[in-house]
């Protein structure tokens, strides 16, 4: 009986050895019995002797054997000896770092056999392998650039500190320097252990009822002298209560981040728009702004770890902030797209899953933070 099983969307033989193949020998048999009766009685036509009859019928029989003992070793190297062999110096160069290996199918993909996918899951396996050597590489790669930066920018600072002749101001200015470089560090270890501790697992989401709308104001208020002080414009229209199960000091790290770049990225004079509506069963959080925008290769990479698009702001970030807004968010089962144009500025629009929805009046530029009402003012 056949034996097919389906894997990765392929039905598989599941047996070299069908039930067809015992016709095919037995209908080989019974052809040699043949020529065996028909030696027997050419023998007996030509009265050759008993030793003679003897010889022929031992000769034919190991004429037969040779060939049928080639045959089987033909098919057990064709079918099992070949690959394994290619198996092993595959796995041979995999062991010593090679990732670029990959080994062809035996068969076609309608005639699969469950060596050809023990052959496509090695070669997924490698593909894999590859792509996580790469992104290590890369991941320390960026790491050691980043970290050596603030540590060479304090070295510096610290030895013209030893200058005496240096002037109070001065000494200042490389004070606030080793400083401000210290904090760029420790912000930027701190980003790489919660990365790494979300993707693997080690922080679990604490679900809990919350206000997002107080959430989204208080945040914003980080931001109060930040858009003073570049006389960026900003509008806040939030719903006055919004209820959603989902981990606050979580989201706090996503909606600090979109804020911090916004106001980062657009020039003075600009504006900064917060938004947040509700539809259904979700939450919709959008962070705009008029800054320089992105192109589409950047786009594509902007969640990347260390990928900063505009090398400009470079001193003022690590790269760090965005993956971790699409690791939180993913984490709550929610989304998170951009859209952007150079020149224009960029919009961040995450979605989430909500609970009870309480909908109120929406709150104000004005009513979100009274110093910034008086801004707008002394700018009319």
């Amino acid at each position: 009986m056949k034996q097919e099983v389906t894997r990765q969307g392929y039905k598989v033989r599941g047996t070299h050895f069908p039930v067809s193949m015992f016709f095919q020998i037995l209908v080989v048999l019974l052809l040699m019995s043949g020529v065996h009766m028909g030696l027997i009685v050419g023998i007996n036509t030509l009265k050759l002797s008993d030793v003679a009859q003897t010889v022929v019928i031992i000769f034919y029989w190991v004429l037969i054997s040779v060939f049928v003992t080639l045959w089987i070793s033909l098919q057990i190297r064709k079918i099992y000896e070949v690959p394994m062999k290619q198996m092993a110096e595959a796995t041979d160069k995999v062991a010593n770092g090679d990732f670029s290996v990959y080994i062809p199918p035996l068969h076609t993909p309608e005639k699969l056999d469950y060596l050809d996918v023990m052959i496509m899951d090695f070669n997924k396996m490698v593909e894999e392998l590859g792509s996580i050597e790469i992104l290590k590489t890369d991941f320390f790669s960026n790491v050691s650039h980043e970290i050596k930066t603030p540590i060479a920018v304090v070295q510096n600072s610290a030895e013209m500190l030893k200058n005496t002749k240096l002037s109070l101001e001065e000494q200042q200015m490389y004070v606030d320097t080793i400083i401000q470089s210290s904090k760029k560090l420790s912000s930027l270890i701190t980003n790489i252990l919660k990365l790494n501790k979300l993707e693997k697992q080690n922080i679990q989401p604490v679900m809990e009822e919350y206000n997002l709308c107080e959430q989204l104001c208080q945040c914003s208020l980080q931001f109060e002298n930040v858009w003073e002080e570049k006389e960026i414009t900003f509008d806040a229209e939030l719903e006055d209560r919004v209820m959603i199960n989902a981990d606050e000091s979580l989201l706090e790290l996503v909606w600090t981040n979109l804020l911090s770049n916004a106001m980062k990225f657009t020039e003075r004079g600009g504006a900064v728009r917060l938004t947040q509506t509700t539809a259904e069963e979700e939450v919709v959080v959008s962070v705009s702004d008029t800054g320089c925008g992105m192109s589409k290769d950047t786009m594509k990479h902007i969640f990347d770890k260390f990928y900063q698009g505009d090398t400009s702001h470079s001193t003022s970030g690590n790269g760090l902030g965005l993956a971790l807004a699409l690791r939180i968010v993913r984490m709550l089962d929610g989304t998170i797209q951009v859209e952007s144009e150079q020149g224009k500025g960029s919009t961040f629009t995450v979605r989430l899953p909500m609970g009870k929805r309480n909908k109120g009046q929406h709150i104000s530029q004005a009513e979100l933070s009274p110093g910034n009402r008086k801004h707008q003012e002394d700018r009319k």
